[in-house]
């Protein structure tokens, strides 16, 4: 990659050379990420085999394949390789067609691949069959001298863990259950979930300590609410009022309802209020009104 962009000029090859490096480091833990610095890349440099094969990667891990399709295709006329053959027939059974991804599989190009490639092609084709409804055919497909060797390479956990799946919807439990421990076993860094789906066959079930917590630590906050409330409730309806107190209201609304009935009212202010009594309908409908209107 470094010698194709030596032939961008120095500035320019050094800002397309971030980029990539971000798609590289964000393509596992933030593809959507990884693929807006691809796409900068490759405005930047589009003639360039390694920007359109990273950009290919970026699409892919976000599963528009069509547009990795075409990036690889790119790639691949730029630099004549085969390396990315199985990847491509990968792009073929995301766009839903298995069929030409077999088709792939039985091309002159397979044969130019590397012993990691030819892995990767055998795991296209297997999962190209299971597309297809056809178990059998993708077990058998799996069943190879790869599959079968003690040394551990770094396609050999997810060769086992492809093998024991298909085992599994095929109703083979006890043999995927095998198949998984195996890839458990070669799986040094964690490219596959064999240890979930073993302790699923086993019927052991994870609790995530952190959310627990978290509930726990809701149900004693809404428990210590309801005893606080409760105390509050208690003392206000059980705290004495003093007698003296109590007398001295009763005697003021005593004296209060005295002096309203005593109280003259004027000749003027009575036909005051006994029009305002026959107005006051009016006034109710024009604010409901308003109230409606606002």
């Amino acid at each position: 990659m470094r010698q194709e962009l030596m032939s961008l000029p120095k500035t320019l090859a050094e800002d397309v050379a971030r980029n990539l490096v971000m798609v590289a480091n964000l393509i596992d833990e933030d593809p959507e990420k990884a693929y807006a610095y691809s796409r900068i890349a490759l405005r930047l440099a589009s003639r360039v085999a390694a920007v359109r094969e990273a950009a290919g990667f970026a699409a892919y891990a976000t599963q528009k394949f069509a547009e990795a399709l075409a990036e690889f295709r790119a790639a691949r006329r730029m630099t004549g390789s085969v390396e990315l053959w199985p990847v491509m027939a990968d792009c073929e059974r995301g766009l839903g067609r298995p069929e030409r991804a077999l088709a792939m599989a039985g091309e002159p190009e397979v044969q130019k691949l590397d012993k990691a490639g030819q892995v990767e092609m055998r795991l296209v084709v297997a999962g190209a069959r299971r597309d297809m409804g056809q178990i059998d055919a993708a077990i058998v497909t799996l069943q190879s001298p790869e599959l079968a060797s003690h040394s551990v390479q770094p396609w050999t956990a997810r060769l086992r863990y492809a093998y024991a799946d298909a085992l599994l919807a095929a109703g083979r439990e006890d043999e995927a259950r095998e198949w998984f421990a195996k890839a458990l076993e070669a799986d040094k860094d964690g490219s596959t979930d064999a240890s979930d789906r073993l302790a699923e066959l086993d019927g052991v079930e994870f609790v995530d300590a952190f959310e627990e917590t978290e509930d726990a630590e809701e149900i004693e906050d809404a428990e210590d609410s309801g005893r606080v409330t409760e105390v509050v409730e208690a003392d206000e309806e059980d705290e004495p009022v003093p007698a003296d107190e109590a007398e001295t209201a009763d005697e003021a609304d005593a004296r209060d309802e005295a002096d309203v009935e005593d109280e003259p009212v004027p000749a003027d202010e009575g036909a005051t209020a006994t029009e305002g009594a026959t107005e006051a309908p009016a006034g109710e409908r024009d604010g409901d009104e308003g109230v409606a209107g606002r």
